[in-house]
């Protein structure tokens, strides 16, 4: 043993400290004999946990692991050398090591080894650090093999891309900017410096026109040279520097050098000023529609309003009432004021409305004839106010209200008592505030019109009985105009009777009959129920009926005691000409109209059907009646 540690000593002696440190990895010499080590360098003592170089023991390091590591001591004795990374170690606190241990023997000695403890952890973090740099290595040569392609496309395309009236720009496989053409650094406002080499989707095309993010994976551009896509957009937005966005198209191509993919080139024009002329021409095409839709829903009002009669508007008749009506109208008209026309059904109320119309200074504007109670409780509010598309079930289209369609003319609410209470109020304040909001809108329109009201009965009493708002009668009641029925003015029945007679003869095609002494007694003693239309509708009757050149006078009139009603007989075929003439009347009457309100089968009291089928056997022809 002496001798032993004499030749350890020996060789100790031979082998200076600094060659242990100076091994790259933890290194130690053991003395396999006593398991004692006799030097080590400083990473081993850090990797053990150890304070010294020498004097402690190996195999407390050796976790369980003795048979493997007495396998590695034959292996290094037989071959000279081993390494085995199966054996468990731990250092001085029990910690566990993961290592690769490689043993030498010492020369001049049997019992001295080196062993040498490589760190695999720390082994791996190296591989790591190397590979890293190989690919970081690698993707500089890449991208810098990468920027020469760009650059000398772009260097042999210069003249081409800088006379381009489009903007011109390329970007890498890595979403930079390579180069850009003067058009689109004018367009950008971008100088070269500012987009070349920086991410240029994040610089022009981070925001969608709502302001909402623009992720660079959802854009066109990205998928061009990411999937090898060619995307043609036509609306999107870039930012310009200062950070006003320009209305662009694009096409983005995947560009390729020697069949690898290298980027792509964006080409894009901006169609700023295109969108505005679109949207401004929209505008136009949609108020040019709105304009032929309100003409023609004024049209339909102005049609519903024109009878037969009103070819002529004069108010016939030369009674006091008469005289004293047309000073009225004469007194109002060249005024802003409002009127309220009361009197019976068929006392011509309308004819009043329109005579003041035709004398004001809106004469050249419509007079919107709006009947309260032919439209529904439903309806009339829409009617009234309008509407826009999807305001309610039913809504397919804007429409624009009978207040609308009056803006600039009169308006003329017949049976004005007919409006809706819960709709008064609102009428009366789009009068005052001179604005109408239709349904489903929030936007107020202007307008401008006259209010003209009529009424069949006492507004004064249905205010009373709350079945009318008194603001509202306020409002109307500016000009009151009373038409006193036909029965307090008899000395208007006979040039009322002829101005009928000679208007129904006219549309008949027929030579007016001669209206004897008793016929007009007749008519002057009826107290007329119906008034001035009741009046026409007995001489269009008449006219149809009449033969021998006499007005022949159908009334519900009881003779007066002991006077002898005159009678009329009419044959069969009389009977059957006279039922043909009628229906060709009222076909004229309302231009060939058969069902439906104001037409031929409401004139005559039948149903729609009937009438076709009288039509059909009677051979009336359109000829006869147009």
């Amino acid at each position: 043993m002496v001798s032993g540690m004499l030749t350890a000593m020996s060789v100790l002696s031979l082998m200076p400290d600094s060659l242990l440190d100076a091994v790259p990895h933890a290194a130690l010499i053991l003395d396999t004999t006593q398991d004692k080590i006799v030097a080590s360098n400083r990473l081993c003592q850090k990797l053990l946990a150890q304070d010294k170089d020498a004097g402690f023991r190996f195999a407390p390091h050796i976790a369980g692991d003795f048979a493997r590591f007495v396998v590695f001591l034959d292996e290094l004795t037989h071959r000279g050398h081993a390494w085995r990374r199966d054996i468990s170690l731990h250092d001085r606190e029990g910690l566990p090591l993961s290592c690769e241990l490689r043993g030498t023997p010492i020369a001049g000695s049997q019992h001295l080894i080196m062993l040498t403890l490589i760190d695999l952890h720390e082994m791996a973090r190296h591989d790591q650090i190397a590979e890293a740099s190989e690919v970081q290595r690698l993707g500089l040569l890449e991208w810098q093999r990468a920027q020469a392609f760009f650059s000398e496309l772009e260097r042999q395309n210069q003249l081409i891309l800088n006379a381009a009236g489009e903007g011109i720009y390329g970007v890498n496989a890595d979403g930079k900017t390579t180069f850009v053409n003067r058009a689109a650094r004018e367009m950008l406002g971008w100088s070269a410096e500012d987009l070349l080499g920086r991410d240029i989707h994040s610089m022009i095309h981070h925001h969608h026109l709502n302001g909402d993010a623009y992720p660079a994976h959802d854009c066109p551009i990205y998928q061009s040279f990411r999937f090898e896509q060619v995307n043609r957009i036509e609306d999107e937005v870039f930012w310009r520097k200062d950070g006003k966005p320009i209305r662009v198209e694009y096409v983005s191509t995947p560009i390729y050098d020697q069949n690898v993919l290298a980027g792509a080139v964006v080409i894009f024009r901006d169609i700023t000023e295109r969108k505005e002329n679109e949207r401004k021409l929209r505008n136009a095409m949609e108020e040019v529609q709105a304009l032929r839709e309100r003409l023609e829903q004024e049209n339909v009002y102005l049609q519903e309003t024109i009878a037969s009669e009103r070819a002529h508007h004069d108010i016939i008749g030369c009674s006091p009432a008469i005289l004293q009506l047309l000073s009225k109208i004469d007194l109002v008209s060249a005024t802003e004021a409002s009127v309220l026309i009361s009197g019976e059904a068929g006392t011509g109320k309308a004819l009043v409305a329109n005579a003041i119309h035709k004398g004001s200074p809106r004469r050249r504007r419509s007079l919107i004839h709006f009947k309260c109670s032919a439209v529904t409780s439903d309806a009339i509010e829409a009617e009234l106010f309008g509407q826009i598309r999807g305001a309610f079930a039913g809504a397919l289209r804007d429409k624009p209200g009978v207040l609308e369609l009056a803006h600039n003319g009169t308006l003329f609410l017949d049976d004005v008592d007919e409006l809706p209470l819960n709709l008064q109020g609102r009428i009366l304040h789009a009068l005052q505030e001179r604005t109408v909001t239709r349904l489903g809108d929030t936007r107020p329109r202007d307008i401008d019109l006259r209010v003209i009201a009529a009424s069949r009965h006492n507004l004064e009493t249905l205010t009373r009985r709350g079945r009318f708002r008194e603001e509202l009668l306020m409002f109307l009641n500016v000009f009151p105009i009373a038409c006193l029925p036909l029965r307090d003015r008899r000395e208007d029945i006979p040039p009322l009777a002829a101005h009928f007679l000679a208007l129904s003869c006219k549309r008949l095609n027929i030579k007016p009959p001669i209206i004897s002494k008793i016929s007009m007694e007749k008519l002057v003693a009826y107290d007329w129920p119906g008034n001035v239309r009741e009046l026409q509708n007995v001489i269009d009757r008449g006219s149809i009926i009449s033969t021998g050149g006499k007005l022949q006078i159908d009334l519900a009139v009881t003779p007066p005691q002991g006077a002898v009603a005159e009678l009329t007989v009419l044959s069969e075929a009389e009977m059957t000409a006279a039922q043909r003439s009628n229906l060709v009347a009222a076909l004229r009457r309302t231009d060939g109209k058969v069902a439906g309100e104001d037409g031929a089968a409401q004139l005559l009291g039948i149903q729609p059907t009937t009438l076709y089928s009288r039509i059909k056997k009677m051979q009336i022809t359109a000829e006869e009646w147009q």
